[in-house]
C-alpha cells in the first residue's frame, strides 16, 4: 500500500512539473510567427495597393492578424524611458495597451486628448504604453502632449540591438498600430491607427477616438476569446 501511494505521489509530481514546460514549449513568439508569413503578406499587400484595391489590402491585414498574430506572445525586448534608461519590456506587468508610433505620424486633433482621458480612467488596471521608433530628442518633444498616466518609451534604431523585433513590429504592420496584450504577454488583438479620423473637427475626432480607445481598453479589462475591437 505504501509503495502504491509513493508511486501515485511521484507520478503526480511529474505531471505537475511537466505541465508548465509543455506550456512554454507551445508558446509562439510574435516575431517567429510574423517571420514565417511576412514575405507573402508583403508581396500580396503591395500588389493590392499598386492597383488601389484597398479593400483587399484591408482583408490581407485582417487575415494576418487573425490567423498569424493573435494568440502569439510578444517578445521581450529593450526600450528606453525618456530619461534614457534602458528597461526590458517585461517590466510592464498589467495588461498592455501598446501603440507603436513615430514623431512623423500626425495624430488627429482629438486623438491624444481622447487617449489621455482613457488612460486617466483606467491606468490602475492597464499599462498604457506609447512606443516611439525614434530618437530620444524627438520622443521627449512628442511626449509633452501625453498624460503622465501613459508610459512613453522609445527605440532608437541607430543604436537598437533587437533589430529583428523592430523589423517585425514596425515594418510588417506599419504605424501607428495598437497591440492589445494581456498580462501574460499574449497578443489578443491588433488594430490599425485611427487615420480615418484625421480630417474631422476636434469634437468629432475626440468622440470617435474616445469610443475607439474605450472599446479596446474594455477588451483588455474583460477579454472575450475570439472577439476583436473595431
Amino acid at each position: 500500500m505504501d509503495k502504491k501511494l509513493l508511486l501515485f505521489f511521484l507520478l503526480g509530481s511529474f505531471f505537475a512539473q511537466s505541465q508548465p514546460q509543455l506550456e512554454i514549449e507551445h508558446t509562439i513568439l510574435f516575431s517567429e510567427a510574423i517571420g514565417l508569413n511576412i514575405k507573402k503578406y508583403t508581396r500580396n499587400s503591395q500588389q493590392a495597393f499598386a492597383v488601389q484595391d484597398f479593400e483587399r489590402a484591408e482583408f490581407l491585414f485582417d487575415s494576418l492578424v487573425d490567423n498569424v498574430v493573435k494568440g502569439t506572445y510578444l517578445d521581450n525586448f529593450n526600450v528606453r524611458k525618456l530619461s534614457g534608461k534602458k528597461i526590458p519590456f517585461s517590466r510592464f506587468r498589467k495588461p498592455i495597451f501598446l501603440i507603436t508610433y513615430s514623431s512623423w505620424c500626425t495624430p488627429g486633433s482629438g486623438e491624444i486628448p481622447a487617449l489621455n482621458a482613457i488612460a486617466k480612467k483606467h491606468y490602475k488596471e492597464i499599462d498604457f504604453v506609447i512606443l516611439f521608433w525614434d530618437s530620444r530628442k524627438n520622443t521627449r518633444k512628442a511626449a509633452r502632449s501625453y498624460s503622465n498616466k501613459i508610459h512613453i518609451v522609445y527605440v532608437d534604431e541607430l543604436e537598437n540591438t533587437d533589430n529583428y523585433i523592430v523589423e517585425r513590429m514596425k515594418h510588417s504592420l506599419g504605424l501607428p498600430t495598437s497591440f492589445l496584450v494581456d498580462q501574460n504577454k499574449r497578443i489578443i488583438a491588433v488594430c490599425r491607427g485611427t487615420q480615418h479620423f484625421y480630417e474631422k473637427e476636434y469634437q468629432a475626432s475626440y468622440d470617435m477616438n474616445y469610443n475607439s480607445f474605450l472599446e479596446r481598453a474594455s477588451l483588455l479589462r474583460h477579454p472575450i476569446e475570439g472577439e476583436s475591437p473595431i
